[in-house]
């Protein structure tokens, strides 16, 4: 079995390390070892995605997420499908909690006034993506929480950065939306058809 060890590594490094080990080696079976659960859950998610069935285990403040890939199963991951070419697929990318410049309490308000907004896009919307201060708005007492489960339980893919939440020390608040990393927002950023930054 593999063994890599990706303690004292920032996001993507873990995830990265992890999926050069995949593919590149054809590893049926491999430990990675983090040290923080961001980390867990991202190359845990990683190693799901690849068809591996997945045990976390905790040994001296280290998780060791143990793959073990499923037999008879697709090893291609679902994530680097490009969506058909009839569907037109639009990210959009929220840096903030606040929408533009100037007046903190306006710009509050805009934010929520475009969250809320954001199902007139329709089936067109694709992924909602949180980084740096707007995983902000993903935490218990946000007040677009609802509106963005509602877009998640309409099959409106969330992904939170796992580094933003951490750096924040908000990782156990989130409430909506999938912990992730900068490998999983890039790839995403390159299969959109269109990409909004706010």
């Amino acid at each position: 079995m593999k063994l890599i060890d990706c303690r004292g590594l920032a996001c993507p490094a873990p995830v990265l390390k992890t999926k050069e080990a995949v593919e590149t080696r054809s590893l049926n079976e491999l430990t990675v070892i983090v040290d923080n659960e961001a980390a867990r859950q991202n190359v845990g998610r990683f190693l799901e995605s690849r068809s591996f069935e997945v045990l976390a285990q905790v040994e001296e403040g280290n998780f060791h997420i143990i793959g073990r890939r499923k037999e008879g199963i697709d090893s291609k991951g679902v994530m680097d499908k490009k969506p058909g070419a009839a569907e037109k697929k639009i990210m959009v990318m929220v840096a903030s909690d606040r929408m533009g410049h100037g007046d903190d309490e306006l710009g509050s308000k805009l934010i929520v006034s475009f969250l809320k907004t954001l199902k007139e896009m329709g089936d067109e919307l694709w992924r909602l993506v949180f980084v740096n201060n707007g995983v902000k708005l993903t935490i218990s007492g946000s007040e677009v929480l609802p509106v963005l489960k509602e877009l998640e339980e309409g099959n409106i893919h969330i992904l939170v950065c796992g580094t933003c939440l951490t750096h924040f020390n908000l990782l156990d608040k989130k409430q909506v939306g999938e912990t992730t990393n900068m490998l999983d927002i890039v790839t995403a950023m390159q299969l959109a058809d269109k990409v909004i930054n706010i």
